[in-house]
């Protein structure tokens, strides 16, 4: 009897261990997609505390912005951060189950400068940063597009509301017209909706060039309106998602969640379960 107890047992934990298990995918990872949590969301809390609160939500990636708070200063460049902090980060994000590689860091600075410009590059390439997301100037390209192959590292246009230049995704394509496939864009859906653009549209024409998304919901249209729940707004969250598939998408979404920023973590939880919610019906998870 404890023969076949303990025959039992073996078949339990090979089966546990065996390679169909061990590569079951989300239906977010099915599609390719990852959800992140932008540090500048928390950007109140030293960046220590923004990991802990990530975790706490269940998310299993961040980004990381141009600038952070550390516990010994309010707000500093990460650029200039140590290395003995940027190791507490990596090793803060390891003990709290974050992936230890941020997805994309910005929005940086890239001018046509090339030795400041390369700064940023080295930064990310020691930090395993695969998207520096920034607004370069239309003069600063030639380099950024040099640095780009030279690195392998890939920049993502961001779009500020109107009037930064960037506010009209046909700049962008403008911008990034004939350049390497490693310049694309950061595709903002909430800034779209504070310049009076339809989000929905704005991926449509970036088809193709889209790298990551800071990926919102607004109360409204217009420059006043604030974040919400994803699907509780008037940006067509899950409307944007559909087309995100249409398109062949992979990458980021992450959320900057830019409103209540003492405690939003309860709206991100909400954003979180639509996400998840959505992947599965797009996915065609059971």
């Amino acid at each position: 009897m404890k023969t076949h107890l303990l025959s039992y047992t073996a078949l339990a934990l090979m089966i546990a261990a065996s390679p169909a298990q061990q590569t079951t995918q989300t239906p977010a990872e099915k599609l390719g997609w990852k959800l992140a949590v932008h540090s500048y969301t928390f950007k109140q809390f030293p960046i220590f505390d923004a990991i802990d609160k990530t975790s706490s939500l269940g998310i299993p990636y961040m980004s990381i912005s141009g600038s952070v708070n550390l516990d010994s200063a309010p707000k500093a460049s990460t650029m200039s951060v140590g290395d003995k902090d940027l190791n507490a980060i990596t090793e803060k994000l390891k003990a709290r189950g974050i992936h230890d590689k941020f997805v994309n860091m910005g929005v940086v600075q890239l001018p046509a400068d090339e030795t400041q410009s390369r700064k940023v590059f080295e930064f990310a390439k020691k930090m395993g940063i695969e998207i520096l997301v920034a607004e370069p100037a239309e003069t600063a390209m030639d380099t950024v597009e040099k640095l780009c192959k030279e690195y392998n590292i890939k920049v993502a246009i961001h779009n500020h509301p109107k009037p930064s230049h960037y506010w009209n995704p046909d700049t962008v394509l403008a911008a990034i017209k004939g350049r390497s496939p490693l310049i694309g864009a950061c595709a903002d859906t909430g800034h779209w909706v504070r310049s009076g653009l339809d989000p929905l549209e704005c991926l449509k024409k970036l088809q193709g060039h889209i790298l990551c998304l800071h990926f919102k919901d607004l109360s409204e249209k217009s420059p006043k309106a604030h974040d919400v729940p994803w699907g509780t707004g008037i940006s067509n969250a899950k409307g944007m998602m559909q087309e995100l598939k249409t398109q062949g998408f992979k990458g980021a979404f992450c959320v900057e969640y830019e409103y209540h920023w003492e405690n939003s973590s309860p709206e991100i939880a909400e954003c979180a379960k639509f996400f998840d919610a959505t992947c599965k019906e797009l996915a065609g998870a059971p």
